[in-house]
């Protein structure tokens, strides 16, 4: 099938761009000013779904803008893989637009319009780096997206905000200016091309077996977005920013966008097979297999809701990366639909974190005992979120949790079937207690009558449940993509 020419996948990335220009322009209207996301969010959504069909029937929606070097050109190409994280962000902007007002309104938060340009932009950013046709194109959106959250992150300008910030801009500049730029100029010289090719851009290069390993751990750990440990550090650290910022960087576009280029790598510039005959797969697996269960591990010993959440998502990001590098297909398309069912889980239950605070000012498990009887909409969302990141059916994290397994036992590799199942027990053992406590919990005496649910926030805490449970019913248009990706 020859490719589609659209100026389509400029305009994805022109939408948000411009949403981010209006509430600028508007910052003395408020009223208009708010209006500006959700609108930009569905036009998004509606551009980004009306590529679908192309997508899914096995073809390719190109536009190339122009030349940079020889070989590297900026330029757009939507493919099964960068359909799976676009239509995850643009649908999540829609409801984490609606969510964002309802929540700054409330706190009477400081510096609302920088954080909505903020917010827009690394939309724009995200959706950018899901349509790039190369690894340069790539890359600029990628260094985009970790500017425009910096502001997000320190927004607070408190101490702890400061220090927050600080560490998430030198993890992810720092390791995208050294070891990434490095992967870069290695794979340029050796290809000639940054192009994403299907079967790997390397695969045909005559590059020694020491390089190439070189080069694909450059990448693994210059991706620092991904959080592979040691990379993760950054990403705890940015939980001072508000929720709503906590829920866009750890459901939907900083954390994926990590996570998707290491999957580029893995399919698109190392191909498959060179993976495997290299000896790359098996050892990338450990690496995040060890992520997986410490990060596990973090998260059971913190009280603070936001920091469990935090650690949770350090854990489950490498799932997706385990899913591409055991080359099995089954687990190819596990890892791939994660970050589907990731995303709408997470989103969740960060959401369900803010509307806590936002109703009650609190932030520490311990603290939370019957509240759930006080936002009971709330905490039943949580739940239906907690078991979808555990991999309870009917929900999202079922459905790629079975295929991961399944694609364990097709690799013949049994030690990464239990590495599953451990952490599927430990997510059990960190988030089903907060439940349990906001239950069936002795409320303390002193705690105010006032807490009651935030429709604002409630609405689309409960429309992101609803999608957890929709995706785990009808995995089909995500399944498609992913199995397009692995054809």
């Amino acid at each position: 099938m020859d490719p589609v020419v659209s100026i389509r996948p400029l305009l994805a990335v022109a939408v948000p761009g411009l949403a981010a220009l209006a509430v600028l322009l508007l910052n003395n209207r408020e009223k208009l000013r708010d209006v500006v996301s959700p609108l930009a969010a569905v036009v998004l959504f509606a551009i980004v779904a009306s590529m679908a069909p192309t997508v899914l029937a096995g073809g390719t929606v190109d536009l190339r803008l122009f030349e940079i070097l020889p070989g590297i050109d900026f330029a757009f190409r939507v493919d099964a893989l960068g359909m799976v994280f676009a239509t995850v962000s643009s649908l999540l902007w829609i409801v984490a637009a609606i969510y964002s007002i309802g929540y700054m309104r409330h706190l009477n938060e400081h510096a609302q319009t920088r954080f909505f340009a903020c917010f827009a932009t690394s939309l724009a950013a995200a959706v950018g780096g899901a349509f790039a046709a190369n690894l340069f194109t790539l890359v600029i959106f990628y260094e985009v997206l970790s500017l425009v959250t910096y502001p997000l992150v320190y927004h607070h300008e408190d101490e702890e905000g400061w220090t927050g910030s600080r560490k998430y801009l030198v993890y992810l500049m720092g390791a995208s200016k050294s070891v990434l730029l490095a992967a870069l100029a290695l794979t340029y010289h050796i290809a000639g091309s940054l192009d994403f090719k299907a079967g790997g851009l390397l695969s045909r290069g005559d590059a020694s077996a020491a390089l190439l390993t070189v080069v694909y751990f450059c990448y693994l750990f210059g991706f620092a977005k991904a959080a592979v440990m040691p990379m993760h550090a950054w990403l705890p650290a940015a939980m001072v920013a508000p929720t709503p910022v906590s829920a866009l960087l750890h459901a939907v576009a900083v954390v994926k966008m990590g996570v998707f280029c290491l999957l580029r790598v893995v399919f698109h510039v190392f191909g498959t097979g060179l993976v495997g005959g290299l000896g790359l797969g098996i050892a990338t697996a450990y690496l995040v297999s060890f992520t997986i269960l410490m990060a596990s591990v973090y998260a059971l010993t913190r009280d603070d809701l936001k920091a469990r959440l935090a650690y949770s998502t350090v854990s489950q990001l490498s799932y997706i990366v385990l899913g591409a590098v055991l080359l099995s297909p089954v687990a190819m398309v596990g890892g791939i639909i994660h970050i589907a069912a990731h995303a709408f889980s997470k989103i969740t239950l960060f959401f369900c974190a803010g509307s806590i605070y936002c109703a009650s000012g609190k932030r520490n498990i311990s603290d939370m005992a019957g509240i759930g009887r006080r936002l009971p909409w709330t905490m039943g969302a949580f739940f239906v979120g907690s078991l979808s990141m555990i991999g309870v059916p009917p929900t999202a994290g079922f459905v790629s949790k079975w295929y991961l397994a399944l694609g364990s036992v097709e690799a013949g590799q049994i030690a990464f079937l239990i590495v599953l199942l451990v952490s599927s027990i430990l997510n059990a053992a960190y988030f089903l207690p907060v439940s349990y406590v906001a239950f069936f919990g002795t409320e303390a005496q002193e705690s105010p009558a006032t807490v009651r649910e935030i429709p604002m926030l409630t609405i689309p805490l409960v429309a992101t449940a609803i999608l957890s449970v929709s995706m785990g019913l009808f995995p089909d248009y995500f399944l498609a993509l992913a199995q397009g990706v692995v054809r």
